[in-house]
């Protein structure tokens, strides 16, 4: 297993460690099924803001909630260490629950990084950390767009 490749019950102890070397802590979280050029950017922006990126992954099952009995295309294991390829991922936990508000509860980022179709004062855990940062999304890129583009085929 990848080492970047954290438990939920890990993670406290990761970032405890972590802030307590001085470290800024940022935090962004999603479904990441099909990743894309909109991903890519995305994280690497929100690694921009701080020293440490930790993704929260939405498992399999949270996917199939949010997105339909059709999603995801690829299994929760696949996208983590996808994931745990990019230079500017230092951790990924994966989390079932229906939003990331314990996992962000858990970390206490200074910085928590949405896309920026999140409203203010709509974005999860925007309570528990230091500032919120909402960056723009690449036009016409999504994995439901691609989804689209293939069935068009």
């Amino acid at each position: 297993m990848n080492n970047k490749i954290v438990a939920q019950n890990q993670i406290t102890k990761i970032v405890k460690k972590l802030k307590k070397s001085g470290k800024k802590i940022v935090f962004t979280n999603g479904c990441f099924d099909i990743l894309h050029i909109g991903h890519v950017r995305l994280l690497e922006k929100a690694k921009s803001f701080g020293d440490i990126l930790i993704v929260g992954l939405n498992s399999d099952a949270s996917v199939k909630k949010i997105k339909g009995k059709y999603r995801p295309i690829i299994s929760e294991n696949e996208r983590a260490e996808v994931l745990a390829a990019m230079s500017s991922v230092d951790f990924i936990v994966k989390f079932s629950q229906p939003n990331p508000y314990e996992l962000i509860k858990k970390i206490m980022p200074d910085i928590l990084v949405k896309g920026a179709d999140w409203k203010n004062g709509k974005i999860i855990g925007s309570d528990l950390a230091k500032k919120v940062v909402r960056i723009a999304f690449v036009q016409d890129r999504s994995t439901t767009k691609i989804i689209e583009k293939l069935k068009s085929l």
